[in-house]
């Protein structure tokens, strides 16, 4: 049986998938999207339905290939025919628009990765696994706070905080559900930064795809992945403002730098599907 999928459509003109990171709830993209809907159809996409009267129910831990097949079918359910789309991707859902790109390019006209943390491509792979490894353990172990706190240094490069010794605690069962953050600590982050891109499929359709790095992120750990990662799929690579929460923290001028990356956006026809 299919699952049901689970989005929002706003806007008119060209379509533009959006994929929003974390868990894949939308939550706080208001801002970005009614920018965007000048100028697109903009279909943001909810993998888990977090937003939709799935938070808190059973959550299995989540694969790359579930989330871009899902858009894929999101995109076959919303775009007519012979048209292609935009994609852009943010965090986690960068990793879904990567693999979007490789495993379904034919009706995808550009797609745009913000700070995907693919670390594999990286020299230091082993080490950045471990260390968010670490940042699930804290989880388990001491709840959002500190695991929040280990998250931040592992994206800054910083060593891991020290324990705290206060009164937190391990969340109760099922817990983790009952928030994004959490279904991202337990059921996202650790197979999502283990994904391995297919370079050789990106780098045949590397026309169409650029990645994205924070201004504020200058010198830590994913403006290096998202340049690494432009550099082996031989991608674009560009800069947006604020960190690795710009789109939230410079909505408007992340509207903008999105428009002016994605090509031929300011026509007001879709294009075709690629050949």
């Amino acid at each position: 049986m299919t699952e049901e999928l689970h989005y929002d459509v706003t806007g008119s003109g060209p379509v533009l998938l959006v994929v929003p990171g974390g868990a894949g709830h939308p939550m706080r993209l208001g801002p970005l999207t009614e920018r965007l809907a000048a100028r697109f159809t903009v279909v943001t996409y909810d993998p888990l339905g977090l937003a939709h009267g799935r938070l808190g129910r059973p959550v299995a831990e989540q694969r790359v290939t579930d989330w871009s097949e899902g858009a894929h079918r999101v995109l076959e359910a919303v775009l007519p025919a012979g048209e292609s789309a935009y994609v852009f991707g943010m965090s986690s859902g960068g990793i879904a628009a990567l693999d979007l790109l490789a495993r379904h390019p034919g009706r995808l006209a550009h797609v745009v990765a913000h700070e995907p943390p693919v670390v594999e491509v990286l020299a230091d792979a082993a080490r950045q696994r471990a260390r968010f490894a670490e940042v699930a353990g804290a989880f388990r172990a001491a709840g959002l706070r500190a695991a929040g706190a280990g998250l931040a240094a592992v994206l800054d490069g910083t060593p891991a905080p020290a324990a705290e010794h206060t009164d937190a605690q391990p969340p109760a069962p099922g817990e983790e559900l009952t928030t994004p953050m959490g279904v991202f600590l337990t059921r996202v982050l650790l197979p999502f930064t283990a994904y391995v891109p297919d370079t050789a499929a990106l780098r045949s359709v590397s026309a169409r795809l650029t990645l994205v790095a924070g201004s504020g992120s200058r010198g830590r750990l994913l403006h290096r992945t998202a340049g690494v990662a432009a550099e082996s799929a031989g991608a674009g690579f560009t800069e947006y403002p604020g960190g690795h929460l710009g789109v939230l923290e410079h909505p408007e001028e992340f509207a903008r730098c999105l428009v002016d990356t994605l090509p031929a956006a300011s026509q007001s026809t879709a294009r075709r599907s690629p050949a």
